[in-house]
C-alpha cells in the first residue's frame, strides 16, 4: 500500500497539473473528435462489409462513402478554428435562414431525393446533403447570438421567446413534413436548451417542456411506423418477428460480445441479422465485438465531452461563447444518449444517429463542424488567449498555424454586468490587477445569492469555475 498511494497521488497530480494548462479544454476537444471519428470508422467498415458487397460487390462501398464526409468534416474543422467569432455573429442569421430556405426546398418534388417513404436529401453528384443536420448548427448559433444580445440589452422574456422560439418550431414542423421525427427531437432538445441556458424562468420552462413532451408523444401515435415503434417497446413480446425484431435483435447482439467481445470484425449481427447495423444500431455492433469495454469506453469519451463542453462553457468570458458551447454540447449528447438508450432498450426506438460514430455523410460532417467550433471557443478562454499571445502556441496549433484569438474586450463583459454591480472606471484603475480579480468574484458569488433565477443560470453558470486566475490565485 506505501508502494501504490504514492503512485496514485503522483499520477493524480500529474493530471491535474495537465488539466490546469492554458490549452487542456482545446487539446481535449481535439482529441475525443479524433478518437470517435476513427472507431467510428473502423466500426462502420465491420458492421456494413456484408451488406455492402451484397449490394456493389465491394465490402468497402459505404466505409469509403463514410470516409470522404470524415475528410470534408475535418476541412470544416479546420475552417470552423479559422472563422472569427464576430464574423461567425454577424453571419448567423443570413446562414440560419438559407438553412430553413433549403429545409422548404427539400419538400418540393424534383428538388429533393426520396428514399424509403421520406424526402429529406438534396442529391448533389456523389454526395446526399441533408438540409436537417445543417440546421441544427445555425439554429445553435443565430440563437446563441440572439439570446446574448438580448441579454445585454436587458430584454423582457417576449422579446426573448418571440424571435426565437417561433423560428424553432417553424423548423420543427418542415422536418416532421419531410417525415423525420428524429431529427425534430434533436432540434426540440437544441431548443430547450438554448432557453435554458438562456436563463429561461422555471415555471415558463416546465410550460415549454410539458408542451413539447405531449406534442412528441402525439406525433408518435400519429404516423404507422412511428406508433408501431411505440407499441414495440411497451410490448416487446407481441411481434418479435415484427415491429420488435430490430430492438431484439439489438439486445441479442449485446449479450452475445459478454465482457471482452467476439472480436474486432466477428460480429454475427451484421450477416443481415440486424436491420441498419452499421447506421442506427452501431452501439449493438460494438457491444457484440468489442464488448462491455468498447461500449464503456463509448460512453466515456462522451462523459469526456461533457466535462470539457461545461469546463469551456464555465471559463467563456463572452456569454455567446457560454450560450453556444452549453448549447452545442447538450445537444451532441442528448443525441448520443438517446441512441444509445434504444439500443440498450430503455427508450423507443428513433433513429437518432449516434453522433461521429454511425454511418452518415451529413451528420458527421456537421458534427465535426460543431466540434471545430467547440475547439475554437477553447482557443478563447481567457488563459489560452494570454497563453497564445505570449507564443505558447503549441505544436498542434503551429502546425496548423491558427490564428490567435482576439482578446475579449472588458466593456462588453461590463455590458451584460446587472445595474448597479459595477464600479466606477476610476476607483477599478486604483486597485491592483490582484485585488480586482478577488473583488469582482466576491461580487459575482454575492450577485448569485441574490439574483433571480434566470440571471444566475443564464451568465453565471452553476457549475463552479476552477480557474485559478479567475479566482485570484497566482501559479
Amino acid at each position: 500500500m506505501s508502494v501504490t498511494k504514492p503512485a496514485r497521488r503522483s499520477a493524480g497530480t500529474w493530471f491535474g497539473a495537465w488539466l490546469a494548462r492554458p490549452l487542456a479544454s482545446f487539446h481535449l476537444v481535439v482529441t475525443i473528435a479524433t478518437l470517435l471519428t476513427v472507431l467510428g470508422l473502423v466500426m462502420v467498415l465491420s458492421a456494413s462489409s456484408v451488406e455492402s458487397y451484397a449490394d456493389d460487390g465491394s465490402a468497402y462501398s459505404l466505409f469509403i462513402q463514410q470516409l470522404l464526409f470524415a475528410v470534408l468534416g475535418a476541412v470544416l474543422f479546420y475552417l470552423a478554428l479559422r472563422i472569427p467569432f464576430r464574423a461567425l455573429r454577424r453571419l448567423s442569421f443570413p446562414m440560419f435562414a438559407v438553412s430553413v430556405l433549403a429545409l422548404v426546398l427539400v419538400l418540393i418534388p424534383g428538388i429533393g431525393t426520396e428514399a424509403q417513404g421520406s424526402r429529406r436529401w438534396f442529391d448533389i453528384g456523389i454526395v446526399h446533403v441533408q438540409p436537417s443536420e445543417i440546421v441544427k448548427v445555425t439554429l445553435i448559433i443565430w440563437g446563441a447570438h440572439l439570446l446574448a444580445t438580448r441579454r445585454a440589452e436587458n430584454a423582457g422574456y417576449k422579446e426573448i421567446l418571440m424571435p426565437l422560439v417561433p423560428a424553432g418550431l417553424l423548423c420543427c414542423l418542415l422536418i416532421v413534413l419531410e417525415p423525420n421525427l428524429s431529427t425534430t427531437i434533436a432540434v426540440g432538445i437544441i431548443l430547450v436548451a438554448l432557453l435554458w441556458f438562456g436563463g429561461l424562468p422555471v415555471r415558463l420552462f416546465v410550460a415549454i417542456g410539458a408542451s413539447g413532451v405531449v406534442a412528441a408523444l402525439v406525433l408518435a401515435m400519429t404516423a404507422g411506423y412511428r406508433s408501431d415503434r411505440m407499441r414495440a417497446f411497451f410490448n416487446p413480446g407481441d411481434d418479435p418477428q415484427g415491429i420488435g425484431y430490430q430492438a431484439r435483435q439489438a439486445m441479442f447482439s449485446l449479450a452475445d460480445g459478454g465482457i471482452w467481445g467476439r472480436g474486432l470484425g466477428q460480429s454475427r449481427a451484421k450477416w443481415s441479422y440486424l436491420p441498419n447495423a452499421h447506421n442506427d444500431f452501431i452501439f449493438a455492433i460494438i457491444g457484440e465485438e468489442l464488448g462491455f469495454l468498447g461500449c464503456a469506453l463509448v460512453l466515456g469519451l462522451f462523459a469526456l465531452f461533457v466535462y470539457t463542453g461545461l469546463r469551456i462553457a464555465s471559463r467563456s468570458a463572452d456569454p455567446f461563447l457560454r450560450l453556444l458551447v452549453a448549447t452545442a454540447t447538450t445537444w451532441i449528447t442528448g443525441q448520443a444518449l438517446i441512441n444509445i438508450g434504444y439500443v440498450v432498450g430503455l427508450l423507443p426506438v428513433t433513429g437518432l444517429q449516434l453522433p461521429l460514430v454511425s454511418a452518415g455523410g451529413s451528420s458527421l460532417a456537421i458534427t465535426l463542424l460543431m466540434f471545430g467550433v467547440i475547439a475554437s471557443a477553447a482557443r478563447h478562454e481567457p488563459e489560452a488567449v494570454a497563453a497564445l499571445h505570449a507564443g505558447q502556441d503549441g505544436r498542434f496549433s503551429r502546425l496548423l498555424r491558427l490564428p490567435k484569438p482576439e482578446k475579449y474586450p472588458p466593456s462588453r463583459s461590463a455590458a451584460t454586468r446587472p445595474r448597479g454591480a459595477s464600479r466606477s472606471s476610476a476607483t477599478r484603475r486604483e486597485l491592483p490587477a490582484a485585488r480586482r480579480r478577488v473583488d469582482s468574484d466576491s461580487a459575482r458569488r454575492e450577485r448569485r445569492g441574490t439574483a433571480s433565477l434566470r440571471t444566475t443560470r443564464a451568465w453565471e453558470p452553476s457549475y463552479r469555475t476552477t480557474h485559478a486566475r479567475e479566482r485570484g490565485k497566482s501559479r
